[in-house]
């Protein structure tokens, strides 16, 4: 039973994840610039304040990369959890 359960949820739970994993990274620069903690989100904060325009942009294409990256990931999955959304 769990099984046909988990074949219809599954595409559904992968989106949502999905984006809250894209809201988790936004978030890690208040949390990370909050606690002193070491990241991304900290060397985000700093270039901004710091007016490191490469660093930046460079700590944005690489956010920006790794979420269309897993956005593919979740994209590529859902075809598999589910047939109905074969992509032709």
């Amino acid at each position: 039973m769990f099984r046909h359960v988990v074949k219809n949820v599954a595409p559904t739970a992968l989106s949502v994840m999905g984006l809250q994993l894209g809201y988790l990274l936004g978030g890690s620069i208040l949390i990370e610039t909050v606690f002193s903690w070491p990241g991304t989100g900290f060397l985000l904060n700093a270039a901004i304040f710091q007016r490191d325009f490469p660093l930046l942009q460079g700590t944005i294409l690489v956010l920006a990369v790794f979420f269309v990256l897993l956005n593919l990931l979740v994209d590529a999955l859902q075809t598999l959890f589910d047939p109905r959304i074969q992509r032709n």
